[in-house]
């Protein structure tokens, strides 16, 4: 038990940070883009090219991990973020603005999310999937804790002095605590959990659709969410208190993944959340910036979001064996976060067309398609294996 908790409390408090640290932008996007005398979806450009490098590295990093091994690989990535934000924090123009992002998206697939998971599975066994859940959503605070501090560190230093500071946080204290803080797992572990390859085919293949659709929708609100709520007629401390405010409602999505205990496996988790993700959606776009909402829209938007990141990570255990997991999630890494890289520019440009609600609806839309392929995978649950 003391294993566990270590391995969740280090993985936990890295991970918030390395996703506070690159998450940034929904707050000091503005004042970079005035600086620079750029349109503001170039600067969410950077977003983009942070997640089309993470994806593209994906099989790199799959490979990296089995010969180096997952914690040396995550202590590297750590670092090299932090290299990636020192970049971003002396930036003189857009080119080298967007070629920090890059970096710093080389370094999140070494590091970020997908290498967590990879370590748990190798480490945990059984417990892989509760680790994996209770990380995610734990995780799911990195906007709620850090967006604020943002907020209020840029009042003082400055964009370039924000990101600067995130970089010395992740070079001089998460990297040093992943490679001390992160108990060693031998080579044949890390082999017997990687060397299983991702079985494709029809399964596979709307799994991917599934997870890439609401990961647009969830990561591009993430990306633009406050901008989007501004445009609807908030200022910026309301918009940020209810993005904030989101991320705190996410933790509560861990509620329906224990609701169904040991019943419910992955699957079930994003049936129910892929049903709450465009009732929130639609509440926010039928009712705009009102009271009841918003309520309605952190409440179902949030706590379904929150749940659906669970099962985000949970659902490949549904499919395919464990050996094969980080396979299977290197491989699914790949189109998830070339998808991803779309939403902020996406809607960005949405958002300065067709304004905010349009905006809304559309997402819903894309959510309410992603929910109808987990009901298509539901009834392939039993069948033997993927693809056959």
């Amino acid at each position: 038990m003391q294993r566990h908790f270590r391995v969740l409390l280090v993985l936990a408090l890295t991970q918030i940070t390395g996703w506070g640290a690159v998450s940034v932008l929904p707050v000091i996007a503005p004042r970079i883009a005035t600086e620079f005398g750029g349109p503001l979806p170039s600067i969410f450009l950077g977003t983009s090219l942070m997640y089309a490098a993470m994806g593209l590295a994906a099989p790199w990093v799959g490979r990296a991990f089995r010969r180096f091994g997952t914690r040396h690989v995550m202590a590297a990535g750590a670092g090299m973020i932090g290299l990636g934000l020192c970049l971003l924090s002396r930036a003189p123009n857009l080119e080298v603005f967007w070629i920090a992002w890059a970096l710093t998206g080389l370094g999140g697939a070494m590091f970020l999310t997908t290498a967590a998971y990879a370590y748990i599975a190798e480490c945990e066994g059984d417990r892989a999937r509760s680790l994996i859940g209770t990380l995610m959503l734990v995780t799911g605070l990195a906007g709620s804790v850090f967006w604020p501090i943002t907020a209020l560190v840029e009042n003082l230093v400055g964009w370039r002095g924000v990101v600067l500071v995130y970089a010395a946080v992740m070079t001089l204290a998460v990297c040093p605590l992943i490679w001390f803080g992160l108990p060693a797992i031998g080579t044949a572990a890390t082999k017997a959990t990687n060397e299983g390859r991702g079985r494709k085919g029809s399964v596979f293949v709307l799994l991917v659709t599934a997870i890439a659709l609401n990961s647009f929708v969830t990561f591009g609100i993430e990306a633009v969410g406050i901008q989007l709520l501004q445009a609807m007629g908030m200022d910026l401390a309301g918009a940020v208190a209810i993005a904030s405010l989101l991320g705190a409602f996410k933790v509560g999505g861990r509620v329906i993944d224990l609701l169904g205990g040991r019943k419910w496996d992955g699957l079930s988790t994003a049936i129910v959340s892929g049903a709450m993700i465009p009732m929130g959606l639609i509440a926010i776009w039928i009712g705009g910036a009102g009271i009841l909402s918003v309520v309605g829209y952190l409440a179902l938007f949030g706590i379904g979001s929150g749940a659906f990141a669970v099962a985000r990570a949970t659902m490949p255990l549904v499919f395919f064996e464990r050996a094969d997991y980080a396979a299977a999630m290197a491989t699914i890494a790949l189109p998830m976060n070339l998808i991803n890289a779309l939403a902020p520019p996406v809607l960005a440009a949405l958002m300065a067309g067709i304004g905010a609600q349009a905006t809304f609806a559309i997402l819903g839309g894309l959510s309410l398609t992603a929910f109808s392929v987990l009901l298509k995978l539901n009834g392939m649950r039993m069948k033997p294996a993927v693809g056959e």
